[in-house]
């Protein structure tokens, strides 16, 4: 009976545990989905409409003109165009560099390749708001303002990303790549052929990473594009914004939009997401 009655205790508890931690779960979720589902409702609505208290959540005339006129209104399309651009190209070239660099700091061995790794990954530290002004002088130099080669070249490299693969590359076996070399491969056809096929959780979390922060940086494209043809859909966002008003209606609607490739990004690539922060040690 006693035995009973404590598993009975025991039960209860372990239930009434899991009960609170769903509660806490779903709590956190509506907290970061609320913003979300509200930039959604007040893209189909009137300007005058979206601050309205108390909110609206299903507008009861929804205004789908908003998501034709933002089309209209200012370049959209050359907008994402650009952004799309920049961002696949900027992936693309770190993915490369940063596999290859990880690859040298992980299974190679050379003069000080411990001291200049961990020289190389301090710089996360710096905020780039430090050496922004001297990027800045230094593609003023090269005449690569206003042109989308000065933002591809600045982000092609990128310390996180070696940092990321080179934690993933430790955990193949080096007799793999040792094999590899007695067979008469040589160090970048083991990369090739071996080292990127093995390291695609990695990868796609690089890709993930890479994707979103592209797509969404701001002060870079801001700084070094004036032209309207050369302007991210994060730039074009604020020419909905004029001197005296701003149509919010139009740019949660573009907002919307623009967040589209990020989430097909996302959900293509989550099943190798969860797996690469695992086997690359930033889980928390």
């Amino acid at each position: 009976m006693a035995a009973s009655l404590a598993a009975t205790g025991w039960g209860r508890h372990i239930t009434i545990r899991n009960v609170l931690l769903y509660a806490a779960v779903v709590a956190v979720t509506v907290a970061m989905l609320t913003p979300f589902v509200w930039m959604l409702s007040a893209s189909l609505k009137l300007n005058r409409d979206v601050f309205s208290f108390p909110i609206e959540w299903i507008p009861a005339e929804p205004r789908w003109q908003n998501y034709i006129d933002i089309w209209t209104k200012i370049p959209l399309a050359l907008f994402i165009g650009n952004t799309a651009k920049i961002t696949i190209i900027v992936t693309i070239l770190q993915l490369l560099t940063s596999s290859f660099a990880a690859y040298a700091f992980a299974k190679l061995k050379f003069p000080f390749r411990d001291v200049l790794f961990l020289g190389y990954i301090a710089t996360i530290a710096m905020p780039w708001q430090v050496y922004m002004v001297p990027q800045f002088l230094l593609m003023r130099e090269l005449d690569l303002n206003n042109t989308h080669t000065a933002l591809i070249i600045l982000q092609a490299f990128t310390a996180f990303g070696v940092f990321l693969m080179r934690q993933f590359y430790q955990s193949i076996p080096d007799e793999l790549c040792e094999a590899a070399r007695i067979d008469g491969m040589n160090e970048y056809q083991i990369w090739w052929r071996i080292m990127l096929p093995l390291s695609k959780p990695a990868l796609s979390t690089l890709t993930i990473f890479t994707f979103v922060n592209t797509w969404n940086d701001f002060l870079g494209p801001m700084i070094y594009l004036t032209k309207t043809e050369l302007k991210t859909i994060q730039i074009g966002l604020r020419m909905f914004i004029s001197q005296y008003s701003a149509e919010y209606g139009l740019i949660m609607a573009a907002s919307i939009v623009s967040l589209v490739p990020v989430l097909i990004i996302f959900l293509a690539l989550q099943r190798f997401f969860v797996e690469g922060i695992a086997s690359t040690g930033l889980k928390g």
